[in-house]
């Protein structure tokens, strides 16, 4: 079962180290995609089918927590599970991004072995050999 992942980010950088990170960890994907910002990934997000958003929280345009609010507004879009992969880690910070409907959160820095873990608690992968 390959996914379908979108990762949102306003950093080239980050984004590429994200989508790295998947193939390392060894995360079966059929298409990657990547926005810059919380309105570039609704746009992917009404176009293509997603499995799994990685989002940043703080981004220009839209950031991480209102693109949340906008997909838990959308019938078809609020099922979709979120991650948040962020430096910022209050415990605070991330009640209120739980609250909100996020899935998972996830510190920078990370490993495969972390985005492995965090993929199969949401939407099961195989065992590695």
């Amino acid at each position: 079962m390959a996914l379908n992942i979108l990762v949102v980010d306003d950093s080239d950088t980050v984004r590429a180290i994200i989508g790295k990170t998947l193939r390392l960890a060894e995360i079966p994907i059929s298409e990657f995609h990547e926005a810059a910002n919380g309105q570039e990934a609704l746009d992917i997000l009404k176009e293509h089918w997603v499995d799994l958003v990685f989002s940043d929280i703080n981004m220009p345009v839209m950031n991480g927590v209102e693109m949340i609010e906008r997909m838990s507004e959308d019938d078809l879009l609020r099922s979709v599970p979120v991650v948040m992969v962020s430096t910022e880690g209050s415990a605070t910070r991330i009640e209120q991004l739980m609250s909100k409907g996020v899935r998972a959160y996830i510190r920078k820095p990370f490993t495969p072995e972390i985005i492995r873990n965090v993929v199969s608690n949401i939407v099961g992968l195989p065992e590695n050999d």
